[in-house]
């Protein structure tokens, strides 16, 4: 049977660090699309309090939750147990995007592995409902691996690359609403601060 949470304690985040993986959702204010994203790369998620967490995120094909998150902040992120404890966790809230320029990002940096090449902004989350359900239909797998392919992509792309995807698919959603700023820092710079800061 399901239950809710007041806050996300050491059993939920020992379950969290244990999968490889995670969903997030997120949807328009107003008619069009509702979005749901896998998310890989264990080293891109993290609890901040009781009432937070926070992921990288990396550049895509496209900029839904960014987009939807300007539009209203309305965030849902589920955790779904592949193993033989069958179980799913969602953690609802409202979400933020902090992008690489901002002070912010410098604190939050340190919670997560930055050596992806491709990274966008950080997500923080401010949760307010903790719940979880059987999951009994979700099917037991094994996870063989970590795929590596986009951080692979992401370094053969130069400056130019992603300042096209920026004014291109990152510019906006599919139902138009507005994501990527046109000013938004290339992953680059991401780089080249860390790199100062050794």
């Amino acid at each position: 049977m399901a239950k809710v949470f007041d806050r996300i304690d050491d059993k939920l985040r020992a379950f969290i660090a244990d999968q490889p993986m995670y969903f997030v959702g997120t949807a328009p204010s107003a008619g069009g699309h509702i979005n749901v994203s896998p998310k890989g790369y264990r080293d891109t998620f993290a609890v901040l309090d009781d009432h937070t967490v926070a992921y990288l995120d990396l550049f895509g094909s496209g900029s839904e939750t960014i987009a939807h998150l300007r539009d209203n902040g309305r965030i849902t992120v589920m955790f779904c147990s592949f193993s033989r404890v069958a179980r799913i966790l969602r953690l609802l809230g409202t979400g933020r995007v902090v992008r690489p320029d901002s002070p912010e990002f410098d604190t939050l940096r340190a919670r997560f592995g930055t050596e992806h090449p491709g990274i966008r902004a950080v997500i923080v989350v401010s949760v307010d409902r903790i719940a979880d359900s059987c999951g009994w239909s979700v099917p037991r797998m094994d996870l063989v691996e970590e795929r590596s392919i986009l951080d692979e992509a992401h370094t053969r792309r130069t400056d130019e690359d992603f300042a096209r995807r920026i004014a291109g698919d990152n510019s906006a959603s599919i139902d138009g609403l507005p994501a990527l700023e046109p000013d938004h820092p290339l992953p680059s710079t991401v780089r080249a601060t860390r790199e100062s800061a050794r």
